[in-house]
């Protein structure tokens, strides 16, 4: 099968920009190498490249570059009428993870017309860390923004995680049922981070609270959580007067593995509805199996 015919333009551009990151490799490897603007700026155009492994090396020399690159990888997402060059940009932004791209990086975030612009923007917040954080609690905060962006600032905080602890225990009792909901998924992860006594306590308070959805959440995060003091709390859940509640405790429960559940969760396979008995079973079976595997 015959290879398709670059156009002379295309063919010089590709040419130079191979040319281009050789030249800058080596002059980084040497020690030698002198951010100017214009060869920051040539840099950043090299993500336009249509070669995909191509763009990444550019990504990759503008990551060790520095932050001295991040002023124009901002311009770059923020303006460049290439929707090539705004994705790269925001995917080189990830690597970066500088505090100062926050503002810019929100911006696209919430108003880029293409969506893997605004995905990748979405991940350079994350990588950055606990300066984006109260964006990214004010975002879900709002009543004007789509439930789509309120799962991108939901995962992003619980991708950042323990760097966000402080602004998280001061979340929990926010006004807002999708703050409260994603701090919760947000300490599941703290939790796993670093065993944190605090978020492991919290998620066990929140078994008990007013709302479904938060103690859904919190019965989910805990089944991710090799913690044992919320058994005997969990066990309490799979009674809850919500269906989802209960079937977030009972799945838990079987990832937990501990023994002391059977009982209780055998007590549900003569339950109602339906999708509790399956559970239940499913959730004793899991238990059975770790056992099993125990005592070998």
């Amino acid at each position: 099968m015959n290879k398709p015919v670059l156009s002379v333009e295309l063919e010089q551009i590709q040419s130079e920009n191979d040319a281009l990151i050789e030249q800058v490799n080596e002059q980084i490897t040497l020690g030698q190498f002198e951010p100017t603007e214009p060869l920051l700026k040539r840099l950043v155009e090299g993500l336009g490249d249509p070669r995909g492994l191509v763009r990444l090396r550019f990504a990759e020399t503008l990551g060790e570059i520095g932050e001295v690159a991040t002023p124009f990888l901002l311009e770059a997402l923020a303006h460049h009428p290439d929707v090539v060059v705004r994705r790269a940009a925001a995917k080189t932004l990830t690597i970066l993870a500088d505090p100062s791209a926050v503002p810019t990086l929100l911006h696209a975030f919430l108003n880029d017309e293409d969506t893997v612009v605004k995905g990748s923007s979405a991940g350079a917040l994350a990588r950055t860390g606990e300066a984006a954080v109260p964006a990214l609690l004010e975002i879900l905060a709002s009543a004007d923004q789509p439930e789509d962006i309120k799962g991108h600032a939901a995962w992003a905080l619980a991708f950042i995680g323990s760097e966000a602890a402080d602004y998280l225990y001061q979340a929990l009792n926010a006004s807002s049922l999708d703050v409260r909901c994603a701090v919760i998924g947000a300490l599941g992860h703290v939790a796993q981070e670093q065993s944190d006594e605090k978020s492991c306590n919290l998620l066990v308070s929140a078994l008990t609270d007013p709302e479904p959805l938060i103690r859904t959440e919190a019965a989910a995060a805990l089944g991710q959580l090799n913690y044992p003091p919320a058994l005997p709390h969990l066990i309490l859940a799979i009674q809850d007067h919500d269906l989802d509640v209960r079937k977030a405790a009972i799945n838990s429960l079987g990832k937990m593995g501990d023994r002391a559940a059977l009982e209780p969760l055998q007590a549900l396979l003569t339950d109602e509805p339906e999708v509790v008995r399956v559970l239940a079973k499913l959730a004793i079976a899991q238990i059975e199996r770790q056992a099993e595997a125990n005592d070998w």
